[in-house]
């Protein structure tokens, strides 16, 4: 006996619906690339076809902030780019997360001068830090998983308290 035996034919799906827009949202991910050192290029060969992102519902990576939900920042922020960084982050349109990509947007890694921001978290909130130097690709796809299990526990409370603040 078949599932379509057991169901019958009723044609109807019954589920709630912060699990139905948690897994849209997941499914649907868009990233806007921030790429600004070394950690960029790893950036790119996750989107290649050895470890092919699109799995994921990220076929395209944006490159205007208007129409992404997700920004990886991967490379050392400078302070005079935090003003730039901080201004996408606001355009782009809620919900949306951030992914602090290697050490040194993280902490500033192994840079400790005045000239860098000593963590991206300083001028946007993060979601979820992927640490290395420069993290592997099988580390960024880990961090993005960790993201769509975040995004998939979210509650109606808290959609409404990221809204008002």
């Amino acid at each position: 006996m078949g599932v379509g035996q057991k169901l019958g034919d009723l044609g109807v799906v019954t589920v709630r619906l912060e699990d139905a827009v948690n897994w849209a949202r997941t499914n649907a991910m868009w990233p806007m690339l921030f790429g600004l050192a070394c950690c960029a290029i790893e950036m790119m060969s996750t989107q290649a076809s050895n470890y092919d992102m699109s799995r994921f519902g990220m076929e395209l990576n944006r490159p205007s902030p208007r129409q992404s939900d997700l920004m990886i920042v991967a490379g050392r922020v400078a302070r005079k780019m935090a003003p730039v960084l901080r201004q996408l982050y606001d355009q782009m349109p809620d919900p949306k997360w951030v992914v602090s990509m290697g050490d040194c947007a993280s902490c500033s890694g192994v840079f400790n001068n005045y000239a860098l921001v000593q963590g991206v978290d300083e001028i946007v909130p993060v979601d979820v830090y992927v640490a290395g130097c420069p993290p592997r690709p099988e580390q960024l796809i880990h961090g993005i998983i960790t993201l769509h299990e975040r995004v998939k526990q979210e509650r109606y409370a808290y959609w409404f308290e990221k809204e008002n603040a």
